[in-house]
């Protein structure tokens, strides 16, 4: 592999930095350089050597987690497992084999050093990450080494956090991160072997049924909703909206109470105001005042970016993290909606006056008391996500461009003035009966003005009548309406039930939903639970209802918090947790037939409605549908009537792609659409082959490949080169 380094450049001893990516680690090595930075690479694995405060450092990074927990007997079909260690990742998942040089590399240039610095994120993902490549890639160094604390890239504060740098920081969070990762294992591993051999008890196929310690509670909190989704019982009412002549201006006053019961009262209240004159009899006006939103905690980020741009929680988690390694924005993952004075709001607000963007708002607010309206959640680890002030050393995606802009007019905002609003409602009597028309008007913006185009706050005209005018009515128009069931959730409101009921962390619970997602509980943005879901619940509820109790769960949330205060010890909640699991396990396992039966019948039906995209065009009575080929495994859309009724309706997809069925038809030929997703975006595809739109792009492609053909080329200048540049390309070539 080329290790030279121990040996040779820095045979000297050396400081040892530890860092969570290789974005982080540059950006350290840059803001901690004196002089000449010299960068060196083993394998795929780059390391910076610099001399800083008189002192040689050495910075390396992590990517992500090198250590995972595992089974040490690696016998799948076994369970309970409740002795668990930790192994290097590549030892356990093959798809992250490039770890072994990774390893491997910080593992020789920790024999050539005397002292060592964690340097990975701040938060209990960082923390274990430090921890276990101090403690068993770098020789049990966890004790010794020192922390770097700080919650952006920028240099100023990364120069900060390595002259403060400290023994004993942070040690609980490395606990508290260890202890959460094994009793996930232990609980994950266990569940999910439970339930697939199960699965296999009944039909002697295998199949990987997963549930987990927060997936349980998270799956039935869907799966409640869609219950009371499907119970639901409408019931009727009406609401009444007058129509009046206020000198050729129709105005809708409503009808004071927002809903009536019986239609009888609706008759009669139409019928009473048929052809009568309306009075205003009151205008109210009320002024009051509209504070500041607080600073963003990551939760609120993701509430807020699925609100205003759709993002999932787990990408706008994914766009955050970017936007840290750039030094655009603090650290996101925290739960702080507070930003201290030790951020220097001037300096950030000094920054964002270089962004054509921001400068006259930034240099507004500079000017003012800068006194942020704080929220009341905190996070010892990390202030609540702002700006740094830094311009972009690169061109944004557009995604980050959305992503940013929001971060940097949230900050503004909070220090801006509360806003000043004016509502003023009349009431106007229709022969006994009362109506209302309401306006509202901004008298000062304050804070909306940085804040306006994400607010969807807008003024509504306010009635321009006085007390005692009369208005004739046009009609009284009456409109049946019924109760809605409770909405279903989408992916950010079901996140923010998770932050209600205290379970999962602020870094983990965008992936624990998309994991379910991924394992087909979950369908559709407006979240479906499908028949597997309500399968795994049902029989959870019946045999292990434990499993899917939030109380539990919140216990032993509130048990790592404990445990990262230094108040519990990470033995006694990994016994208890165990305890609990061995007792549900073995209902389970007293009950494996009965749950292999009901699971595979779920599963069947789950996997036919999630591959079946509609009605078949062609034969009118078949369903078309996903179908995978036995012999090539390639995936296509066969029609479900093919060996009945011979009907060949079909069509090619892409092989590559998470496949997506929102069931929608193509407004042209009537065929299902699909979307595609490679990366970031997804592509929508219109299945049939012969679809117009399809012809017309071929048709298009012709001419302009035509026109181009048709289109004279000019000939390249020839020049005479001399015998000296002939030789000298000649030179190359042989080099070559």
């Amino acid at each position: 592999m080329g290790y030279s380094y121990s040996a040779g450049v820095a045979a000297d001893p050396y400081t040892l930095v530890i860092c969570e990516k290789p974005d982080a680690a540059q950006r350290i090595a840059d803001a901690l350089k004196e002089d000449d930075l010299k960068q060196s690479i083993y394998g795929r694995v780059k390391t910076f050597t610099l001399t800083y405060r008189g002192r040689r450092y050495v910075i390396c990074s992590a990517l992500g987690h090198l250590y995972s927990i595992g089974d040490p007997s690696q016998k799948r079909h076994i369970y309970p497992v409740f002795d668990v260690e930790w192994f290097p990742t590549y030892k356990i998942d093959k798809k992250r084999s490039y770890t072994a040089q990774r390893i491997e590399t910080i593992h020789r240039l920790a024999a050539g050093a005397d002292s060592f610095i964690n340097a990975c994120d701040f938060d209990l993902e960082g923390e274990t990450i430090g921890y276990n490549i101090l403690k068993y890639a770098c020789g049990e160094k966890q004790g010794n080494a020192l922390r770097a604390k700080f919650s952006t890239l920028t240099e100023e504060e990364l120069r900060e956090a390595f002259q403060t740098a400290s023994r004993g920081l942070g040690e609980g969070l490395a606990q508290a991160g260890r202890t959460r990762h094994a009793v996930d294992f232990i609980f994950g591993i266990n569940l999910s072997r439970a339930l697939s051999e199960s699965y296999y008890a009944s039909n002697k196929r295998y199949r990987v049924v997963t549930i987990g310690r927060v997936q349980g509670p998270t799956l039935s909190y869907a799966v409640q909703r869609e219950i009371e989704i499907r119970t639901f019982v409408p019931t009727p009412f009406w609401t009444l909206t007058a129509e009046l002549d206020k000198n050729g201006t129709v105005l809708t006053p409503e009808y004071e109470r927002r809903r009536v019961e019986q239609l009888a009262e609706v008759k009669q209240i139409t019928e009473a105001c048929r052809g009568k004159t309306g009075t205003v009899s009151k205008i109210t006006r009320s002024r009051f005042q509209q504070p500041p939103p607080t600073p963003f905690d990551i939760g609120d980020l993701q509430k807020e970016a699925y609100r205003i741009f759709g993002y999932s929680p787990s990408q706008t988690l994914k766009i955050a993290e970017r936007l840290y390694l750039d030094a655009l924005i603090s650290y996101p993952r925290t739960s702080s909606q507070k930003l201290p004075p030790s951020i220097n709001y001037l300096k950030i607000l000094s920054g964002l006056q270089r962004n054509r963007e921001y400068s006259r708002e930034a240099e507004e607010i500079s000017r003012g008391m800068l006194q942020p309206h704080e929220g009341a959640k905190t996070d010892p680890a990390h202030p609540a996500i702002y700006p740094t002030g830094e311009l972009p050393r690169r061109a944004l995606t557009s995604t980050e461009k959305q992503l940013y802009d929001l971060v940097v007019r949230r900050f503004l905002s909070v220090f801006g003035e509360y806003a000043l609003r004016e509502g003023v409602s009349a009431t106007i009597d229709i022969a006994g009966y009362l109506f209302k028309i309401y306006g509202r008007l901004t008298l000062r913006e304050g804070w909306l003005k940085y804040y306006r185009r994400y607010t969807g706050t807008e003024d509504r005209a306010i009635p321009d009548v006085a007390e005692g005018e009369d208005l004739p009515v046009l009609r009284v128009i009456p409109k049946e309406k019924f109760d809605q069931p409770p909405p279903r959730y989408n992916q950010s409101s079901l996140l923010e039930k998770m932050e209600t009921e205290e379970i999962g962390t602020k870094a983990t619970r965008a992936d624990i939903i998309k994991t379910l997602y991924d394992r087909g509980y979950l369908a559709e943005r407006s979240i479906v639970a499908t028949d597997l879901a309500f399968s795994v619940v049902e029989l959870m509820e019946k045999h292990s209802p434990r499993i899917i109790s939030t109380d539990m769960t919140r216990r032993i949330e509130e048990h790592l918090r404990r445990i990262e205060q230094g108040e519990i010890d990470e033995e006694q909640v990994i016994q208890e947790a165990v305890d609990q699991l061995y007792e549900s396990l073995t209902t389970i396992k007293d009950a494996e037939e009965e749950i292999g039966e009901a699971m595979t019948e779920a599963i069947t039906k789950t996997v036919r409605e999630m591959n079946t995209l509609g009605p078949c065009p062609t034969c009118k009575t078949g369903t078309l549908r996903v179908i995978r080929s036995k012999k090539t495994h390639k995936r296509f859309v066969g029609c479900s009537n093919y060996q009945q009724q011979r009907c060949n309706a079909s069509a090619p997809l892409p092989q590559k792609g998470t496949l997506t069925i929102p069931g929608k038809s193509c407004s042209t030929c009537g065929w299902p659409i699909v979307y595609v997703r490679f990366g970031r975006y997804p592509w929508r595809l219109c299945i049939n082959m012969n679809c117009p739109t399809k012809e017309k792009e071929k048709k298009e492609k012709k001419k302009e490949k035509k026109k181009e053909n048709e289109t004279p080329r000019k000939m390249p200048t020839m020049r005479k080169r001399s015998s000296n540049s002939r030789s000298n390309n000649n030179h190359s070539r042989s080099s070559r």
